[in-house]
This record gives structure tokens, sequence and C-alpha cells, in this order.
């Protein structure tokens, strides 16, 4: 009984959390709809008051704005669509050199919205705490990247990021069991865990790789469930 109310709560709070980042997503380009003709406006002057430079300068720095958002949101449903796009703010927040190259939408992998944020979700979180811990080490940017396309009757997701070394001990078992993770401090492995477990439900394979301070994770689903 108390395992189940637990899991009904949590359930409840992924839920909220999920709602909260799809109503942010869309919040900003709501926004972002709503000042365009301002800016329009503002790049019209410029180039009336001969200054082509200047708006040239915020011309490329309205169009990398807007790049942000649609990486995020394009042909992603709602709840895929929110929990990339905070993601890759939290990642831009962090310093991180966050890159998407999303061929097609995620959303069209053959699993629900439920068990696709927690694949996506953990997957990116373990990234970028990873690469904080890098950055705390290195004092420099490190790097997240995030991949996915469809080739031969597969999808695949490719996700690196910079990572401080893993000892071999925690690199054998990570993704397989309970309490193996890659970062230090009190942490308990949980989300490696569960993308495991979500590729597995839904027949996919995982490889990963540790090499020169970046850390891979492949994952392969097929089209066809």
């Amino acid at each position: 009984m108390c395992n189940t109310i637990y899991n009904l709560n949590q359930t409840v709070a992924d839920f909220t959390k999920e709602r909260a980042h799809m109503n942010e997503t869309f919040r900003i380009v709501r926004s972002e709809r709503h000042e365009f003709l301002k800016h329009i406006s503002a790049i019209h002057f410029l180039l009336e008051q001969n200054n082509p430079d200047d708006a040239k300068q915020y011309l490329d720095e309205l169009v990398s704005q807007y790049e942000e958002t649609n990486l995020s949101i394009k042909g992603e449903r709602g709840t895929i669509a929110g929990v990339l796009h905070h993601m890759y703010q939290l990642a831009k927040k962090e310093n991180i050199d966050a890159v998407y190259d999303i061929d097609v939408p995620i959303s069209t992998l053959p699993i629900n919205d439920k068990d696709l944020v927690t694949l996506i979700g953990n997957l990116l979180s373990n990234s970028i705490e990873a690469c904080m811990e890098w950055r705390k080490k290195h004092h420099q940017n490190p790097f997240l990247s995030l991949q996915f396309y469809k080739r031969s009757g597969l999808y695949v997701l490719l996700c690196k990021n910079s990572s401080l070394p893993i000892p071999n001990d925690i690199l054998d078992d990570l993704f397989r069991s309970y309490g193996n993770t890659t970062k230090e401090g009190d942490h308990q492995g949980l989300g490696t865990m569960l993308i495991d477990e979500m590729v597995k439900k839904h027949n996919g394979h995982l490889d990963f790789t540790y090499k020169n301070e970046e850390f891979t994770v492949k994952i392969k689903i097929p089209a066809i469930q």
C-alpha cells in the first residue's frame, strides 16, 4: 500500500514538472511572437537611419534567440518540446556548449510520452550534471550534444558530453544496476537505471563508451514495436 501511494505521488510530481516545463516553453513562444513586430520595427528604423551594421547585429542576435527555441520545439509534441527546451536552457545557464542535431522529431519514436520524457529527461540531466563537474575541475566550458536520426528501420539517439574520468568498476556496471553513477558525492545512480529500463521496455539497445574525457551513449530503438 505504501509503495502504491509513493508511486502515485511520484507520478503526480512528474506530471506537474512536465506541465511546468511545457507551459514555460509555450510562454516563451507566445512572448517571441508578441514581440516580433516590435523587433521588425526596430530593424526598419536602423536601416532608415543608414545603420546597416547595427541592423545586422540586431538581426543576428534575434535569429540566434529564435533558433534556440526552434531547436527544441520543431515538430515535437508539447511534453517532449517542454523537456528539450528546459534542458537546453539549463545547459546554457551552466555555460555548457549544448547542441541539438535532430534530423526527425524525437516525438516520432514509438514510445508513449511518459516513458519518452523519462528517457530524454534522465539522459540530458545526467549529461548536464557530468558537464558541471567537469567544468569545476577544468574551469572551461564543457560540451553536450544530442543527435537523433532514423536509419534502416531504427531510430538512433546519440548523446555525448564532457566527463571526468570514470573508474573501471563503475563503468563496467553502468546502466546495469541501481547505485552505479559517474557523478561524485551522494548520488544514487537512479537515472542510469531508468534509462536502461526504458530502452529495454521498448526493445531497444544501449551502448556507451568513455574516451579522452568524453562520454557517449548510443541508443537504438526499432521503428516498429
